[in-house]
């Protein structure tokens, strides 16, 4: 019997956590875990690269940078106990993709419903800024993914990095064209010619993106407002004035 997304995706995880592939990334994440930051000293940090966290039958894939250095690396769950955490979590709540509109830790009871979020690092970078080795590193765990994931139809990817390493994954796993290259434009979307599924282009809801007003809700909102429309005769409701779990 082939094995299942779901036990996949497990097998998957176990392989991410236990990942020693890029030692400067081991090496900052364990000084981090080390240092703290002082609101979190009575935190035990995750420390250890992290897998994607969702639905097995996600339609939507969001693929963000990297897990932040006192958020996921802390929390041990991506987009998780960090603003840009907070932003993407509140999102999914509002149209319908998870139980909770917030996150603080991997045992919170958030619950994903046809959404699958994800990274192209598993581990945080100094300065947000991995290597191309790094990035290579770690791309094949998101093509695991994607190969996993058998229900999407959506791809969702935030910033400028993660749109390239989605690109080039496309490019060299499963064989796409993609001539003209997807362009980094907030709004932007395109259909990847296989599988049924779209990719869209938004910037990430960093603090930086954020206070600047570079992204503001009512742009971050409609990216998923917009997905959600298109999956919608397809897909449940679940969370706000929805009748999912909560």
């Amino acid at each position: 019997m082939p094995p299942t997304t779901e036990s996949r995706l497990e097998g998957l995880a176990r392989t991410v956590v236990s990942c020693q592939k890029c030692p400067r990334l081991r090496r900052y994440c364990e000084l981090v875990a080390k240092r703290k930051r002082r609101a979190f000293m009575d935190w035990d940090y995750w420390s250890r690269p992290l897998p994607g966290f969702g639905d097995p039958s996600a339609e939507l894939l969001v693929v963000g940078l990297a897990p932040a250095a006192n958020g996921g690396t802390r929390t041990g769950r991506v987009f998780c106990g960090d603003s840009s955490g907070d932003w993407l979590t509140r999102a999914l709540y509002e149209t319908g993709f998870a139980s909770q509109p917030t996150s603080v830790s991997r045992d919170d009871g958030l619950a994903l419903k046809g959404a699958y979020v994800t990274a192209v690092v598993r581990c945080a970078p100094p300065e947000n800024k991995p290597s191309r080795q790094e990035m290579a590193n770690c791309l094949p765990y998101l093509a695991e993914e994607l190969v996993a994931l058998t229900q999407l139809r959506a791809i969702l990817v935030l910033g400028q990095v993660a749109l390239g390493g989605t690109v080039q994954v496309l490019r060299s796993e499963f064989g796409l064209d993609l001539k003209p290259a997807p362009k980094f434009v907030h709004g932007a979307s395109y259909e990847l010619g296989t599988r049924g599924i779209r990719l869209y282009v938004s910037y990430h809801p960093s603090r930086r993106n954020t206070q600047t007003k570079m992204m503001t809700w009512p742009m971050w909102i409609r990216s998923f407002r917009t997905i959600r429309r298109v999956l919608e005769p397809r897909a449940g409701v679940m969370g706000k004035g929805g009748s999912g779990e909560g």
